[in-house]
């Protein structure tokens, strides 16, 4: 299968307080299109350091990180922000929607950087939204939204420019039972339709919506293991 991201022994090292703080410890790790995988570990671990480093949002310490066949951890700032906005959605634990706009200006904030036109951002913000079962409430506020509905709304926004990977952080974090699910069922139906998907969580039964698992303590991953299939 085609390679969409891969880190090369990569470590992240930070200073703090003249301390020298290992967070993550020549992690490699290869990402094929139409994976879902999950990535599990407790506070501390280096998960979130880890999708920093994957989504672009971080630079590694030591190693490689390409995204196809491009190299892009030696990127300028710029080029990466660029590569980012094309080709990862991200989907977070807080869903960081703008308050004071509706859903579908909300979803529309990744277009604004490409040269779309107005029309064809509103057909693309439109379909994204329709794919989350979210059109009928294009017009809403965040504060007129319930959790699952507003976390609906961010995988639209994820979703918007056709990325090649979407990254889901703790996508079920601040959701109850019912709504968690029901974004975790989003997310495989969009993986059933090729789309590769990358979940950091720290929870067994959300990680189970994956199809294979690494886990990672202290800065080090395991091996990935099959856990469910297509």
């Amino acid at each position: 299968m085609k390679t969409l991201l891969k880190l090369e022994h990569v470590s992240k090292i930070y200073q703090m307080d003249g301390i020298r703080v290992r967070a993550l410890d020549n992690v490699s790790l290869t990402v094929c299109k139409g994976d879902f995988l999950a990535i599990m570990g407790p506070s501390g671990s280096g998960k979130s350091t880890l999708m920093h480093i994957m989504g672009l949002l971080d630079q590694p310490t030591k190693g490689k990180v390409f995204l196809g066949s491009k190299l892009v951890s030696r990127l300028s700032e710029i080029e990466q922000a660029r590569v980012r906005n094309q080709e990862i959605g991200f989907v977070f634990q807080f869903f960081n929607l703008l308050e004071r706009i509706s859903a579908l200006e909300n979803v529309r904030l990744p277009l604004l950087y490409t040269k779309l036109s107005a029309q064809e951002q509103d057909e693309r913000v439109k379909e994204a939204l329709r794919g989350v079962n979210m059109l009928h409430r294009l017009n809403h506020w965040p504060s007129q939204l319930s959790g699952g509905e507003r976390q609906r709304v961010a995988v639209a926004r994820a979703l918007v420019n056709q990325p090649s990977i979407i990254l889901a952080d703790e996508p079920t974090g601040n959701l109850d039972t019912r709504s968690g699910e029901d974004i975790m069922k989003t997310l495989s139906r969009l993986n059933r339709e090729d789309r590769t998907i990358i979940l950091i969580t720290h929870d067994e039964e959300i990680a189970h919506f994956a199809h294979s698992l690494v886990r990672i303590q202290d800065g080090r991953i395991t091996a990935p293991a099959k856990i469910n299939s297509k």
